[in-house]
């Protein structure tokens, strides 16, 4: 080659340098000083994994919160990293399960702040599959959401996003991926969210637990289900053969990601203040029984129930998504055993030892056979703040039918008789107030999910509450039940309801809910396949 030739070529080799230095400077600028260094400071504080870091998307990084999610001057602000990652992890004697998870523990690292708090938390998605990060209960603006398609683009393998909120709301919460929801949370992908209350006079002891089911063998269990759904056997009732494949597959049942003899003792002192939040991120309703202490459930779902008086060996039906806050005094020198007594087949892996120390060593005797009551919230407690009742006028009154579909040998569960993609959304607009009626016309349970919002309780099979106000994000729909709930739409967005038996979501029981005097930041691209909400 002539020498001219490489001075050319040179030359041009310049020039593509310069002007790519030059793109690359320009993408820069798009974050602002304080996100660059938010986004370092959280990179320099993360824990080593021993992992190639994720490289920042820059079309996500706070981009459709920009100039709507911002600390307040002088707000405290707390940062966590979580590594979306594969773990091969211990769940009961003598069995292993490749797990997927926050940080490389099931649950997932525990978000605890104080009421008050900015909190930003970047995902590192370490996995081969698009991933987010939902966090249930909690009402933060919608573009944190973490519903792909809807109000972000799943943050796909080696990409990073960084959610943030101001944590002005006090109580038990929870995180979970929402893309593929059935299948991920399903393989772990979920922890605590704490926000303690301002001026919070704290417990002695304040333990979370997390009641999780899991398959044996899923690779198998998944086979069998897909088998049952291309039968062709039109006699067959297609809702109770899932029902009881499923509650059969599910054969391990955990609390904070162990089973049996591996569950974790509570240790306590005696007349000591124990706070206990449990939270149900399985599919199945778990009946928590705290034998012979005078307990009072103090929340809900995050949400204090008022005037919460002392009860006595009730069961606590706890169902998926839900989350209740237990507080009592220990006045026992024994030790004792919290326990299920549900209708789940293999509830007698969950038993959470709890030991007195300087106790007298021995064990409360278990009362065989006994039958307890099942506590109902209906009747629980006194006073609150009413926001609505059964006789006011409502600017929207919908009524939310929860049945299934088996048409074609395919089962679809279904809301007013349309899957997810068919269901025209529910509009509504800001200040409305919504009262909405949950008619279950199937034969399984629907826990329903209301994102972005708080919803009052109003009545249960037409009978109003009488008890405390009751204020929830997550409710239990057993077959032939109706609860009537309002709230108000007082959070501007994009948002879903849908079941929280995750396998119904995917079947089709979800909805949009849609502020038509909101605009979004994000655009969904329709090209973009990888976005699966469910």
């Amino acid at each position: 080659m002539s020498n001219q030739k490489i001075m050319i070529l040179t030359f041009i080799a310049m020039i593509v340098v310069a002007f790519a230095t030059m793109v690359a400077y320009k993408n820069k600028q798009r974050m602002s000083a304080q996100e660059v260094s938010a986004v370092q400071e959280q990179i320099a504080s993360s824990e080593s994994m021993d992992m190639e870091q994720p490289k920042q998307n820059a079309d996500n990084i706070l981009d459709n919160a920009e100039n709507i999610i911002q600390p307040k001057d002088g707000q405290p602000i707390k940062r966590f990293t979580l590594n979306a990652m594969e773990a091969n992890l211990q769940v009961k004697d003598n069995l292993n399960i490749m797990t997927w998870t926050y940080n490389g523990t099931v649950p997932g690292q525990e978000i605890r702040v104080k009421q008050g708090d900015f909190v930003e938390v970047e995902l590192r998605n370490n996995l081969k599959e698009p991933v987010t990060i939902h966090w249930h209960g909690y009402p933060l603006k919608s573009s944190m959401d973490g519903v792909p398609g809807l109000n972000q683009d799943a943050v796909r393998p080696g990409e990073t996003f960084t959610y943030a909120f101001s944590a002005d709301v006090a109580g038990t919460y929870w995180y979970h991926s929402h893309q593929e929801s059935s299948k991920q949370v399903d393989k772990g992908l979920y922890g605590v969210l704490v926000v303690e209350p301002e001026n919070w006079v704290k417990p002695d002891r304040d333990y979370t637990l997390i009641l999780d089911e899991w398959m044996e063998n899923p690779e198998e269990g998944m086979d069998a289900m897909n088998g049952m759904k291309m039968s062709s056997e039109t006699t067959k009732d297609l809702v109770m053969e899932e029902e009881e494949m499923m509650s059969s597959m599910y054969n391990i049942y955990t609390v904070n990601g162990k089973s049996s003899s591996l569950i974790t003792p509570l240790e306590v002192k005696k007349g000591e203040l124990v706070r206990l939040r449990f939270l149900n991120a399985g599919y199945r309703e778990h009946g928590i029984h705290i034998p012979n202490q005078e307990i009072k459930i103090v929340s809900t779902d995050g949400q204090d129930i008022t005037n919460a008086g002392i009860i006595k060996d009730k069961i606590i039906m706890i169902a998926p998504g839900e989350r209740y806050d237990i507080e009592f005094v220990v006045k026992t020198d024994e030790n004792f055993v919290i326990d299920t007594h549900d209708d789940n087949k293999y509830s007698d892996q969950i038993k959470i030892p709890v030991n007195i120390i300087d106790g007298n060593g021995r064990y409360l005797e278990e009362l065989n056979n006994a039958e307890f009551q099942i506590f109902d919230f209906a009747s629980y407690g006194s006073g609150g703040n009413a926001r609505f009742t059964l006789e006011e006028t409502y600017d929207i009154d919908y009524r939310v039918d929860l049945n299934t579909d088996t048409s074609n040998d395919e089962l679809k569960y279904t809301i007013n008789g349309k899957v997810f993609m068919e269901l025209p959304p529910l509009k509504i607009k800001t200040n409305d107030t919504i009262k909405m009626t949950y008619v279950n016309n199937s034969k399984v349970d629907h826990p329903m999910h209301l994102h972005g919002h708080f919803f009052q309780v109003l009545s249960k099979n037409g009978a109003p509450l009488t008890g405390a106000v009751i204020m929830k994000d997550t409710l239990m729909i057993k077959p032939g039940e109706e609860y009537v709930v309002a709230f108000e739409a007082d959070n501007p967005g994009d948002w879903v309801q849908h079941c929280h038996e995750l396998h119904h979501a995917a079947a089709g029981m979800m909805q949009r809910i849609e502020y038509a005097d909101f605009t979004s930041n994000y655009t969904p691209d329709p090209s973009a396949t990888f976005n699966k909400p469910e």
